[in-house]
């Protein structure tokens, strides 16, 4: 049988793209639409699409961040976010937060989202297109992915780790941008694997085979 991978379902965006390409790549992908679902699968992917503010709020009032939370830290399972889902994340995220100080975001990869711009980007914001990602510490979640692979990006917020040891690749948009970390079981990527051809299906598919220690 299978490994089973998890899809959080609260509410934003269309999930069809990323269920697909987990069935492309041996996985068997289930919806997950209550927080109490999370410990019925092997590993979870969390998606974003929208403002990092708002999406940290639909997580909160679903349940999802703590059972999130409790799943990864208390358990240990593997957890991949993709996109917004990867800046959520982080210790804060500025977009759309009150202050500067930020929202709070699941604080699973200690960093903070920045604005492109504040980090001091000339590229047009959003960044969005085919990038090359080029790895700066060895990780099984890039193996079999040659240096400068193209993957596809759609951002206008960047992930800055706290501890360098956390960033496993970046892509160059007028200066370095995370492009993956990962910190234990809990991995994201700043790139869609599931849009990135089959080079993103290799990402997904060393996300199904990883044994983090």
């Amino acid at each position: 049988m299978g490994m089973t991978v998890g899809v959080v379902d609260y509410g934003v965006g269309n999930l069809g793209s990323v269920l697909r390409a987990l069935e492309a790549v041996g996985a068997l992908p289930r919806l997950l639409l209550r927080p109490g679902q999370l410990a019925e699968v092997d590993r979870v992917v969390l998606p974003g699409v929208g403002s990092f503010t708002d999406c940290k709020h639909r997580l909160d009032h679903g349940g999802w961040s703590a059972a999130l939370q409790d799943q990864v830290r208390g358990r240990g399972q593997p957890l991949l976010g993709i996109c917004l889902g990867m800046q959520l994340l982080a210790s804060h995220g500025t977009e759309g937060a009150d202050d500067a100080t930020g929202t709070p975001g699941l604080g699973l990869v200690p960093g903070r989202v920045q604005a492109l711009a504040s980090l001091g980007c000339t590229g047009r914001v959003p960044h969005v297109g085919w990038n090359g990602v080029r790895t700066v510490r060895p990780a099984a979640l890039l193996a079999q992915v040659p240096d400068d692979t193209d993957f596809y990006f759609v951002h206008s917020y960047a992930f800055v780790p706290d501890d360098p040891q956390h960033l496993l690749a970046t892509t160059d948009y007028g200066l370095p941008v995370a492009a993956a970390v990962q910190c234990g079981a809990v991995m994201g990527t700043q790139f869609h694997p599931e849009k990135s051809g089959r080079a993103g299906f290799q990402v997904l598919r060393n996300f199904l085979q990883d044994r983090p220690c």
